[in-house]
């Protein structure tokens, strides 16, 4: 467990020491407080990309505790928070959705270019072959010959196979073949990455309805997930870009990357009070070890650390 923290607190430092400074400066020492210090937290919260609707909800929650006593010290807000954190984290943590035993799980990665799919499908098929699982890679990202480069490598890393196809190759077809190669084979996981733009927002998103339908020709189960990848470096954009691809791909989960590389590590929270989702991994650096399973407390704990040790 604590290496597992130590990978979180490493990914969120930058977060983590922004909040509790901001916090510190805040509530510091047995002053009283009153709205005005309570709506600057409000505010440090969205700044940190809580979200509006969570930044609210957390701060009300607090101002209330307050008003009762509960919270005297910057470090009885900070844990107040975190528990309030992790309390609208664990409302939507299920266990991914997987096929029966001796058919391929499928999972279908959808998510705007540069929000790390093709990374996070290649750290997850390194995860997953040294659990003894046998992975196959679809590399329907046709549109951009550098992703299929791209995966083939992460094939050759993780020791999976890769179906591909040429450059502007119909991804349908390919996602088609791959969940056939993934049955005959008896894969234990097909992991499909698909592009994040095309022409027009209209092109993409038909792209990948016509992706679900080859898919369920050959496997009317699949796909089991559907799982956005999210780059937490770019704010508020990223609940927009999950919104339209929620309502059109049909969504089922969330990765979200980049966490090591922004002081606003609070995306997570905004996401899961906004669109009710589970995450379900976290990216929080380069190295295949750090796509790591998404937890809550450790989330929390690592985001308010303030530098302290577990």
């Amino acid at each position: 467990m604590a290496s597992i923290f130590s990978v979180f607190k490493r990914g969120l430092e930058k977060s983590a020491t922004r909040i509790s400074r901001a916090i510190s400066g805040v509530f510091t020492g047995i002053k009283a407080h009153g709205d005005a210090s309570f709506e600057e937290l409000e505010a440090l919260l969205v700044s940190a990309d809580f979200g509006l609707r969570a930044a609210v909800d957390i701060t009300s929650c607090l101002r209330d505790r307050y008003d009762r006593g509960e919270i005297a010290t910057d470090a009885d807000l900070v844990d107040a928070a975190k528990k309030e954190v992790v309390s609208i984290l664990k409302k939507h943590v299920r266990p991914v959705n997987t096929a029966p035993e001796g058919k391929p799980t499928v999972i279908l990665f959808v998510g705007v270019n540069g929000s790390g799919k093709t990374t996070t499908i290649g750290k997850l098929a390194s995860r997953l072959q040294k659990e003894g699982k046998k992975v196959i890679l679809a590399a329907c990202d046709t549109f951009r010959a550098a992703a299929v480069e791209q995966l083939l490598l992460w094939g050759e890393r993780s020791k999976s196979q890769v179906v591909s196809s040429r450059h502007g190759a119909d991804p349908a077809s390919v996602a088609f073949d791959a969940t056939q190669a993934a049955l005959a084979r008896s894969a234990d996981y097909l992991l499909i990455d698909t592009a994040g733009r095309q022409q027009n927002h209209r092109d993409l998103m038909e792209e990948l309805a016509k992706i679900r339908r080859s898919i369920a020709k050959v496997y009317p189960e699949a796909p089991h997930e559907v799982w956005m990848t999210v780059d937490s470096t770019l704010g508020a954009n990223v609940v927009s870009q999950a919104r339209e691809f929620s309502k059109t791909a049909g969504v089922t989960g969330l990765v979200i990357t980049k966490l090591d590389g922004t002081g606003r590590g609070g995306m997570a929270v905004a996401l899961h009070q906004e669109f009710e989702l589970p995450t379900f991994f976290t990216g929080l650096g380069e190295q295949p070890e750090e796509l790591q399973p998404f937890d809550p407390e450790l989330y929390a704990e690592a985001l308010f650390s303030s530098g302290r040790e577990h």
